[in-house]
């Protein structure tokens, strides 16, 4: 792991070489937790003197401290060094029809504050003060840290629908007026006091699972959310495909048989209208699913149902083949409280759905992450933008 040489278009130089190895080195940390500096020198294929001044340069920058001695073995004891939680924290936020959800936690992940901010989507307040809900959320995290705007380095929002690249404005989430400002990213970076990233909130579920979950070792998977709305990310090479207007994995929106065709120029439909208008949601959402045995039951209570869970798994099934014969994944993972409620049993009826196909057959995974996803990708994708800054010792 040591940088013994340049790399290409990389200055062969001491301090590019330097910071090289402390990047090696921080990340190890990052991974293994606490280690001696003799651990370090054998998983980096450093010397003992560069180690021993690595670890110098990196404590007196504060990006490590020691953290105790490792005892019970012959001759002193070795000192463990571990990443400084003080060097760098971030702030990752889910926003929902009904409020806003923001994490702090310092720059080893582990989360030191969270806060909710209550607020619906569609109340004409909430219009014009939606910068003001995501600084009273990350506010809220942060008086629970013990830490101010000043601390963050970054902060990652995950929010339906996605941004356009081309004119920075929210598409295919019409249930969040709020949030359609072109000028939204300026307003929250300005609130926040640190850039901030606003990601689809399936696109960061996905991350979830990359780092954490059904999809760790893969890199050409389909995380498909089936929650009161649908939609899919789709990562191609380790990469999300997020398409020419950021709208790859809108799912929802998909044509089926059986499905009624999504009209209007907006994109719109999803969860706010109670199904969808048309499309893959309208056949496979939660609202959908919990009157397929006559209204007013849960999703447990449908899918304990043999009938109604055998009919879920086929609509389901009918949407991953269209994706799957497009893009070939090795895996899908479904995610999403409707996924979640029916567990392993559905990923059965749906795999047995898919036999015969005249198509690729993919691994299916149901979700086992705990907690919220979406929460669980932002802070995994802040985490990556302020460690690239904090540890860059060049």
């Amino acid at each position: 792991m040591a940088a013994a040489g340049s790399t290409p278009g990389t200055p062969g130089t001491p301090r590019v070489l330097r910071a090289m190895n402390d990047r090696a080195v921080l990340d190890l940390l990052v991974l293994h937790g606490p280690l001696t500096r003799t651990r370090i020198g054998e998983l980096t294929g450093l010397s003992k003197p560069t180690t021993s001044q690595l670890l110098g340069r990196l404590e007196a920058a504060g990006l490590v401290h020691t953290t105790g001695s490792l005892s019970g073995r012959p001759g002193p004891n070795a000192l463990l060094y571990e990443i400084d939680p003080g060097a760098g924290h971030v702030a990752a936020l889910s926003a929902d029809p009904n409020g806003i959800t923001a994490l702090v936690a310092d720059i080893t992940g582990t989360v030191i504050g969270q806060a909710r901010v209550e607020a619906e989507a569609v109340a004409e307040d909430v219009r014009h003060r939606t910068a003001q809900l995501v600084a009273e959320a990350v506010d809220g995290a942060l008086r629970q840290a013990g830490l101010g705007h000043e601390d963050l380095r970054a902060a990652v929002i995950g929010t339906p629908g996605a941004i356009d690249p081309h004119t920075g404005q929210l598409r295919y989430a019409p249930h969040l007026p709020g949030w359609h400002s072109r000028t939204l990213r300026d307003d929250l970076a300005a609130v926040l006091g640190t850039p901030v990233d606003i990601e689809n909130d399936v696109n960061l579920a996905a991350v979830a699972e990359q780092y954490e979950g059904a999809a760790q070792d893969f890199d050409n998977y389909v995380l498909t959310w089936l929650d009161e709305g649908v939609g899919a990310a789709i990562v191609l090479g380790g990469t999300l495909l997020r398409g020419a207007t950021g709208g790859a994995g809108e799912i929802g929106y998909m044509p089926l048989p059986g499905a009624p065709l999504v009209h209007g120029g907006s994109a719109g439909g999803g969860s706010a209208n109670g199904g969808g208008d048309g499309g893959f949601e309208s056949l496979v959402s939660a609202y959908v699913v919990r009157e397929l045995t006559g209204g007013g039951a849960t999703l447990a209570q449908v899918m304990a149902d043999d009938a109604a869970l055998g009919e879920v798994a086929r609509r389901i099934a009918t949407g991953i083949a269209a994706v799957v014969a497009v893009v070939d994944p090795e895996l899908v993972v479904l995610s999403g409280s409707v996924a979640q409620a029916g567990g392993d049993r559905l990923r059965v009826r749906v795999e047995e759905e898919l036999t015969g196909l005249a198509l690729p057959r993919p691994q299916i995974r149901i979700s086992e992450l705990d907690g919220d996803p979406i929460l669980t990708g932002a802070l995994r994708s802040a985490l990556t933008q302020a460690r690239d800054q904090v540890f860059d010792t060049a």
